[in-house]
């Protein structure tokens, strides 16, 4: 199967890329505007996936993005509709840029490149890609995670140019989620998520791998404290850009709140368990009754369409003993579950299971949920830290330092809200210096990077600010100290970048020259 798939790739990395969309495109019905649209498309992606790849290192390759842009368009876009902004329609609402029709497989969309391409990765998806039984997150971590990776595939367009990396907060769906997506993508790897959002295979619990993976990697204590911080993130999400669903998971909360309490007393619990249970078995065996006899189900026939209206009547005896013995199927099951509940051990994990969901569902009340969100946000960003710490300590090789330091480097410089990069957060800080400080040893160990001095604080004090820098290859990057009368400063370039100049701490034990540029990669 892999080398399939490789096989497609190689046959479309040799043809010309705007040639292959142009013969897809053929076989649309689409308007010139959004034929050119998407070859503009394609044009810059081109341009920028380069040093997309390059900042990023864990991201699918060119060819592979490009397949998956074309598949998209070929087998889930029959119609691309592009609007004028001045134009005027009743087609987007006013707080929209685009929508999308699934079930048709349409599009219509503003001239806007990035929401363009964001609707064609939001049309691939699936609306749930965890299954059912986990109730709750089922829904809302699907939401977080589908919407994390639509923002994820339209950064080569809205970040990167050809020439540089820049990234611009208010182009960012949102950057909750996308902050989020990032931690889980550095942690599990790009392939495991892209499978995830695909769910192709339709008999893995993706979910339940990626329990897995995190007991794995690092044990099941912080297994289950991202798991408890990410669900919660969903919830509050989900409840802050959509207000139908915020509704319905208070309904569902109060629900469960009710029944929390409602199974606190064992012995009445019990009680109540036990008249459910007759009042079930006298239905099924009232079922029974009239599914055998004729007379009793030509009275029921006549009893049951007498209520109700003409579109909706029973018109046999034969329909009538289906639809009852449906109904005693559900009798059955009702039961079943109602025997689980008065089993010792299944009462307990039904009662867990009330309890996580309640868990979950209670900041749906929060009396400030910006500053719950705001919480989660920030223990997230702690645990995900000392989870990079781990990874860094299991370092071997140059090329594990070497992407941990470009993972590092990303991250710092991610939007956290509107106003600030990860790198700007006070709360932050001593972890960020923690992580930072075992990186830097790490590299200058494996001999990736020079040592600076032989002071550990002043080593990390001046080589840290690579992980500031927007230079597209860090293995081109030199670094100057300078000095100018009793002030120290660091500054970092390459041949396209000279980043300004940061004033540090006197330093100590040098074995550089002060005032003489030298390589940072060794």
């Amino acid at each position: 199967m892999r080398q399939k798939k490789k096989n497609i790739l190689e046959k479309i990395v040799k043809k010309d890329y705007n040639n292959e969309l142009e013969r897809t495109l053929e076989e649309k019905n689409y308007s010139e505007n959004a034929k050119n649209a998407l070859l503009g498309l394609l044009y810059k992606i081109e341009a920028a996936y380069k040093d997309f790849e390059t900042v990023k290192r864990d991201v699918e390759t060119k060819e592979e993005y490009i397949l998956n842009f074309f598949n998209i368009i070929k087998n889930q876009c029959d119609s691309i509709e592009i609007i004028k902004m001045t134009e005027e329609n009743g087609e987007i609402p006013e707080n929209k840029t685009y929508i999308i029709d699934k079930k048709n497989k349409k599009i219509i969309s503003y001239p806007i490149e990035r929401k363009l391409l964001y609707a064609i990765n939001k049309i691939a998806n699936k609306d749930k890609i965890i299954n059912d039984k986990y109730y709750i997150v089922d829904e809302t971590l699907s939401n977080l995670i589908n919407v994390g990776h639509n923002i994820n595939m339209v950064e080569p367009l809205r970040d990167f140019n050809g020439f540089s990396w820049t990234s611009i907060p208010e182009e960012i769906e949102s950057i909750d989620h996308n902050l989020i997506y990032q931690n889980l993508r550095i942690i599990l790897g790009y392939q495991f998520l892209d499978k995830w959002v695909a769910n192709n295979e339709f008999m893995i619990d993706y979910y339940e791998q990626f329990k897995e993976i995190l007991d794995e990697k690092f044990g099941i204590e912080k297994r289950k404290k991202i798991i408890d911080i990410i669900s919660k993130l969903s919830v509050l999400l989900e409840v802050k850009f959509n207000n139908e669903k915020k509704e319905e998971l208070r309904k569902i909360k109060d629900h469960v709140k009710e029944e929390l309490e409602r199974i606190e007393d064992r012995e009445i619990f019990t009680e109540e368990i036990t008249e459910l249970k007759i009042g079930i078995t006298e239905k099924i065996k009232d079922i029974d009754t009239i599914i055998n006899n004729k007379k009793l189900l030509e009275k029921e026939y006549k009893k049951r369409n007498e209520s109700l209206p003409f579109d909706k009547k029973i018109f046999s005896m034969r329909i009538l003993s289906k639809i009852l013995k449906e109904e005693n199927e559900h009798n059955y099951k009702e039961l079943e579950k109602l025997n689980d509940m008065l089993n010792p051990m299944k009462f307990l994990k039904y009662k867990k299971d009330l309890e996580d969901k309640y868990k979950y569902l209670k900041v749906v009340d929060s009396p400030n949920k910006d500053k719950e969100l705001n919480k989660l946000k920030i223990n997230l960003q702690k645990l995900f830290l000392k989870l990079l710490e781990i990874n860094v300590s299991k370092c071997e090789t140059k090329q594990e330092i070497e992407k941990i330091i470009y993972d590092y480097r990303y991250y710092m410089l991610l939007q956290y809200d509107y106003k600030n990069e990860i790198r700007d957060l006070d709360e932050l800080k001593e972890i960020i210096d923690i992580v930072g400080i075992k990186i830097i040893e790490k590299a200058i160990e494996l001999k990736v990077i020079q040592r600076i001095s032989d002071d550990k604080k002043t080593n990390y004090e001046i080589l840290k600010n690579i992980f500031n820098v927007r230079i597209i290859r860090l293995e081109d990057a030199y670094l100057k100290l300078i000095k100018e009368k009793d002030k120290y400063f660091v500054q970092i370039f390459d041949e396209n970048i000279i980043e300004e100049k940061v004033q540090i701490q006197k330093p100590k034990e040098l074995i550089i020259k002060p005032n003489k540029k030298i390589a940072i990669w060794c």
